[in-house]
């Protein structure tokens, strides 16, 4: 599987950005999400521990290499690197469900953060779920890590044709992330939504995603919470018969100014990775579950 490295170029010339790398939990998925290259693949195996510090170890030996003019290679290609910041964050948001692969994304997670080691804050690591379950979010409840949700959609019958292996009803999963955040001494978590030009960018998701996610905010105390909008990345014919679109900047914008009208908080992600296929939902091998 790919590895996706993002580099923030710095906004101002005093600051000196930074690098995040984007890992995955698995090959392939099983969640199936119908906007997404990696749940067309179905799940084909999870990742242990070592593989998963390992597409880390590997990123930060392309930074290093970046600095000194060096050149990554493979049995065909040999590119001239740039150079890189040092990697600050970490996201499980590459191939993968991490809530299906608990156990070694734990582990990694205890290995990222260690000051001995790769030396990353609790709020330099993100992991990403869709939640398949209500008992999702508490797998990570002492993981030292920022939690993230996949929610695409909070009116049940949307969600379910986004997300279809949804078993749960987005109350009963909203629960599960409020009673984990209060457990946890981090309580700051994201939401995140792909946006696609007329099935979930309108005004309506908008006023119902600030409706739900309030919710949190006033349930749990001491929480802060950001809304990450994804403008959907094309993923060709992986889409079936469900043709997705990127929606226009001026949707997104409308979408965003709407939830911080309400009093949400919300980010629009720059997309990274897209022109190799290996940007948010893109990413796929050619070998498909048997």
């Amino acid at each position: 599987h790919k590895k996706k490295i993002r580099n923030h170029e710095s906004s101002t010339p005093t600051t000196i950005g930074r690098t995040t790398v984007c890992v995955s939990s698995q090959v392939g998925c099983r969640q199936g999400c119908t906007f997404c290259a990696t749940g067309k693949m179905g799940k084909l195996r999870s990742l242990t521990t070592d593989e998963i510090l390992a597409q880390l170890f590997f990123a930060k030996k392309i930074v290093r290499l970046s600095k000194i003019g060096g050149d990554l290679q493979s049995e065909d290609t040999r590119l001239p690197l740039l150079p890189l910041p040092e990697i600050t964050n970490i996201v499980f948001m590459g191939m993968g469900e991490p809530a299906d692969n608990a156990a070694s994304v734990r582990g990694a997670i205890r290995i990222m953060s260690k000051n001995e080691l790769f030396q990353l804050s609790a709020t330099r690591i993100t992991v990403s779920t869709v939640a398949p379950t209500p008992q999702s979010f508490m797998e990570f409840v002492d993981s030292k890590c920022v939690l993230a949700w996949s929610v695409h959609a909070v009116r049940e019958e949307l969600r379910k044709q986004l997300v279809p292996t949804t078993k749960y009803s987005m109350e009963e999963l909203r629960r599960g992330l409020m009673d984990t955040l209060k457990k946890r001494s981090l309580r700051t978590c994201m939401v995140e939504v792909a946006l696609m030009e007329g099935v979930n960018d309108s005004i309506r998701e908008a006023n119902e995603l600030a409706d739900f996610v309030l919710h949190i905010v006033n349930d749990v105390p001491g929480s802060k919470l950001i809304c990450n909008l994804i403008p959907y990345n094309d993923i060709g014919g992986a889409g079936g018969t469900i043709a997705y679109k990127k929606p226009s900047m001026e949707r997104v914008l409308a979408f965003q100014n709407r939830l911080q009208e309400l009093g949400v908080y919300a980010h629009v992600r720059g997309t990274r990775g897209d022109e190799e296929s290996s940007a948010c939902g893109q990413l796929a091998t050619s070998r498909k579950k048997r």
